[in-house]
């Protein structure tokens, strides 16, 4: 797990459809009051973009991204 990558939310573009939640395997989201949370940013797979890859909205971003590829990481979530 990773404390040097995890997902942000833009709460301006998030349609709170919960597709992050319902994918993250890693527990690193939650349902807050109307919009998804991260609970558990360490858990978080460096180098994972499954949530983000799933997001319509295109609202997920993450902190530590510096823009290089990364093959896969290999957690359930991405694929």
């Amino acid at each position: 797990m990773s404390k040097n990558w995890y997902p942000v939310i833009s709460q301006e573009e998030c349609t709170e459809c919960g597709s992050c939640v319902e994918k993250c395997s890693h527990g690193v989201y939650e349902v807050g009051v109307k919009k998804p949370i991260i609970v558990n940013p360490d858990e978080c797979v460096d180098g994972c973009r499954g949530c983000q890859n799933i997001c319509p909205s295109g609202a997920i971003s993450y902190f530590g991204d510096t823009g290089q590829e990364v093959s896969a990481c290999g957690c359930c979530s991405c694929s």
